[in-house]
């Protein structure tokens, strides 16, 4: 039962203030119940109760916040079909895109659960006390990463599991030690209240703080740029637009106590089609950058959207097949009518730039639904227009014909930070356009050979982040089990005694960590 409230820590919010519905992208129409917009005085509350529990949920042995996460992961697979319709009914997007990012939401969950049972993430160090060194004694210094307090955390719109109330950001806080309060994104506030609920349980079942979790709604921004100048609040993740997250950034910095702010905003994810993949593999590639510019309504923050290809007659062919198989591709809904505002203006100012243009040309679209679209243009065109660097977000792209090498060279090096870039070719290739591997090696989080970008697995070594706009910090990453860093700092505990220090760090290494005793790793 959706309730449209907010939680407030163990309560429900008030049947106060603004109210707001979610929208069916398919027809347009709200779709019940009212959600309430959380007051000021709810933030408050929920920020006291943050701060609150910010020493007693810090210190909850990692064995426990192991069986948290894992208890939050449990209550949202009970949740059953009842999550997954409602999500499908808030975004248009099929049952099966959710039966799949809720089980990424949960593996995401269960990862950092066992990285807390494993225990050597926190990165202990110890150097032993030398009291007869000459000409000063030297003294016992250890330090490890600890929890850096209260996190924000914003819901996206194109993953209302995976990068919302219990996706990688609050998976990966709370793993750290950290409270959470979620600021609900408008567009699927019933999705939201559901995992909510899941993770309020789990706080209860398994007597973690009051405050170790909250959930606001809201219809504006008020309640969002609120709760960042919060005093309490110590690190806040984002996933959304550039404007919105620079917005936040700019808060953050501008507070008497200025705190790290993690966001994911914007991406063209370029792709480098060599000769020798167009001839070899051309129409397999051609179907592949098919499926991931148009999967999820081209709504992924990986989705490809600058394709670069020689000048040939075998890549006139390969742009011949794509154009058809996008003008054979019917409309789809975006999430919200301001997603579908955004396309068609961006969609309308990109045709008024470059000359070459197809899409699906159906009319009388109902609810949120637009047409798929690719451009083409010209290096040098492209070169000399710097507005189609710009994201478009939905199921559009832009092919780009280039005839040297060296103009490849010049489109690495002027690319503005990215979350991806994607190069299909031979291994020959590789040796040959080195130094365009160098170049995009500075401008994003991941290389991706023979491969396209939409698609982020989930595990340790996945790097999803990159250099300024991508994101707004390129040494972390928002999935892999090192997104947990963003949310500890380091801490160092000079001459304590065994009995005094963290478990990680005493002598008798309790938690069977790895530690870097004396310079050197060993448990």
């Amino acid at each position: 039962m959706l309730t449209g409230k907010s939680i407030i820590g163990s309560e429900r919010g008030s049947e106060t203030g603004t109210t707001f519905r979610a929208f069916n992208p398919q027809t347009g129409d709200a779709v019940e119940p009212d959600f309430y917009s959380a007051t000021l005085d709810e933030l408050n509350r929920a920020a006291d109760l943050a701060d609150a529990a910010r020493i007693p949920f810090g210190n909850v042995a990692a064995s426990e916040r192991a069986k948290f996460l894992r208890a939050i992961a449990d209550n949202i697979e009970a949740l059953g079909d009842t999550l997954i319709e409602r999500a499908s009914l808030e975004t248009a997007l099929p049952n099966a895109r959710f039966v799949g990012e809720r089980g990424r939401t949960c593996s995401q969950l269960r990862m950092f659960a066992d990285l807390l049972d494993e225990g050597s993430w926190v990165d202990a160090r110890i150097d032993h006390a030398i009291p007869g060194r000459q000409p000063l004694p030297k003294p016992d210094v250890r330090s490890m990463l600890r929890p850096l307090g209260p996190v924000a955390v914003f819901c996206a719109s194109n993953f209302p599991l995976a990068y919302s109330v219990a996706g990688g950001d609050t998976a990966s806080a709370l793993a750290a030690g950290c409270p959470v309060i979620v600021n609900a994104h408008v567009a699927h506030p019933g999705t939201a209240e559901l995992v909510g609920i899941a993770v309020a349980k789990a706080v209860r079942d398994c007597s973690m703080p009051e405050g170790t979790f909250s959930l606001l709604f809201s219809d504006g921004y008020e309640i969002g740029q609120a709760l960042v100048k919060h005093p309490a609040i110590k690190a806040v993740g984002f996933t959304g637009s550039r404007r919105g997250g620079r917005a936040l950034m700019d808060i953050a910095a501008a507070r008497p106590e200025p705190i790290p702010v993690y966001t994911e905003m914007s991406s063209v994810n370029p792709t480098f089609i060599l000769p020798s993949a167009v001839v070899e593999r051309g129409d397999a590639i051609a179907a592949g950058l098919h499926a991931s510019v148009t999967g999820g309504v081209g709504q992924f923050c990986t989705k490809p959207g600058l394709v670069f290809l020689p000048e040939s007659e075998r890549s006139e062919n390969f742009i011949s097949n794509f154009k058809s198989q996008i003008s054979d591709t019917a409309p789809s809904p975006l999430l919200t009518g301001g997603i579908r505002k955004s396309y068609e203006d961006a969609t309308a100012h990109r045709r008024s730039e470059v000359a070459g243009f197809t899409a699906n040309e159906e009319t009388n679209l109902p609810g949120f639904a637009v047409n798929p679209s690719v451009f083409e243009t010209s290096a040098i065109e492209f070169l000399n227009t710097p507005d189609l660097n710009e994201e478009i977000f939905g199921p559009t792209t832009l092919l780009i014909r280039s005839s040297k090498h060296e103009e490849l060279l010049d489109i690495a090096r002027s690319l503005e930070g990215q979350l991806t870039a994607s190069v299909h070719g031979s291994e020959s290739d590789l040796s040959e356009y080195a130094d365009l591997i160098e170049i995009l090696e500075t401008k994003v989080g991941r290389l991706i050979f023979n491969g396209f970008s939409t698609g982020v697995e989930v595990c340790p070594s996945m790097v999803h982040g990159g250099p300024y706009p991508a994101t707004s910090d390129s040494r972390s990453t928002a999935v892999g089990s090192r997104a947990i860093t963003r949310f500890a700092r380091l801490v160092c505990f000079q001459n304590f005694p065994d009995a005094a220090l963290p478990r990680e760090l005493k002598k008798a290494n309790p938690c069977a960590i790895w530690r870097m005793i004396d310079n050197a790793y060993t448990k």
